[in-house]
């Protein structure tokens, strides 16, 4: 199993849950989370002068899949949180060594 991270821009969330919706996978655990990376942060017009906001909103989304499923989410996740521009996020795989469900016990490896 791998545990895929997306961190991607909030107003594409919606887009990116519906399009895994639709290839079966329903289970995510999505965090609101704040960064920075090569966008640097952006400036705002703010009462006549400038604001530097160097840690912007993101959305954090996090799946643990069978390894099969994993290029299937990773493709899924970049066509459609992608816009193009500094900021669109970035994607992790991690390895995950088991799983367990809380309401049975069951374990999955």
């Amino acid at each position: 199993m791998k545990k895929v991270e997306a961190i991607i821009r909030p107003e594409k969330l919606e887009d990116v849950k519906k399009a895994l919706e639709s290839r079966g996978i329903i289970a995510m655990t999505v965090t609101e989370v704040r960064g920075r990376g090569e966008q640097k942060g952006i400036k705002l017009q703010f009462r006549g002068g400038t604001m530097d906001v160097d840690l912007l909103p993101k959305v954090k989304i996090e799946i643990v899949v069978d390894d099969s499923k994993v290029d299937a989410v990773v493709k899924t996740i970049v066509s459609t949180a992608r816009t193009g521009k500094f900021g669109d996020g970035k994607i992790f795989i991690i390895p995950v060594e088991s799983s367990i469900r809380v309401r049975t016990g069951e374990v999955e490896k």
